[in-house]
């Protein structure tokens, strides 16, 4: 990439007609996460056999702030947003690291 870059450089410094030496494409990426209903976030929560509580400690933010996603007062940042979408994609791995890391008391 950064070989390319300098030549670029290089084409523009000299005076090169760039249009013949390089092609520009345009790609758009679309890196919004998806919009969370409280359906689909209890449905989420569910995914990972969760309570709300083990729900909320495995994301990092309170019982409450869970509680008022589900019940649709308020919704979740883009962030938790993008959290949530990483579970739905592969709820088996996110299983696996929720159950990875409970300690069990005696």
């Amino acid at each position: 990439m950064v070989h390319r870059l300098q030549s670029y450089i290089n084409a523009l410094q000299s005076g090169e007609d760039i249009s013949k030496k390089f092609t520009v494409r345009r790609v758009e990426l679309r890196f919004g996460p998806h919009l969370f209903t409280p359906e689909i976030i209890k449905d989420t929560r569910r995914l990972l056999r969760a309570s709300q509580a083990v729900f909320a400690r495995f994301l990092g933010v309170s019982v409450q702030t869970v509680r008022a996603w589900e019940q649709g007062v308020n919704p979740p940042s883009d962030m938790a947003c993008r959290f949530l979408d990483e579970i739905r994609l592969n709820p088996p791995y996110w299983q696996q690291r929720l159950k990875d890391s409970m300690l069990v008391k005696s």
